[in-house]
C-alpha cells in the first residue's frame, strides 16, 4: 500500500467512525472536512493508481473504496455502473 493509499484509508476509517457516532455526538463531527480531504487525495492519485480505487473515490463510494483498500474488494456489491 502506498503512503497516499494509507492516507485515504485513514480518512475513510475516520469518516466511518464519525458517521457511526453521529446519533449521539455533541457537537456533531464536521464531515465536510473529511470529504474535502478525500477529494484532495483523489485528485492526487497517480496515473498508475488502481482504476477501481479511482472510480470509487470519484463516485463517492467511500465504503467500497475502504473495503478495496482493506483487500476485501470481493465483498463490494455491484453498483448500477457495473462496479
Amino acid at each position: 500500500m502506498t503512503r497516499l493509499e494509507q492516507d485515504i484509508l485513514d480518512a475513510l476509517n475516520e469518516l466511518d467512525v464519525a458517521v457511526k457516532a453521529m446519533p449521539t455526538a455533541s457537537p456533531k463531527p464536521d464531515l465536510l472536512l473529511i470529504f474535502q480531504r478525500l477529494d484532495e487525495f483523489a485528485l492526487n492519485l497517480p496515473r498508475e493508481a488502481s482504476p477501481d480505487l479511482r472510480h470509487y473515490l470519484q463516485r463517492k463510494s467511500y465504503e467500497k473504496a475502504r473495503l478495496w483498500l482493506l483487500g476485501r474488494g470481493a465483498e463490494n456489491p455491484r453498483g448500477s455502473c457495473g462496479h
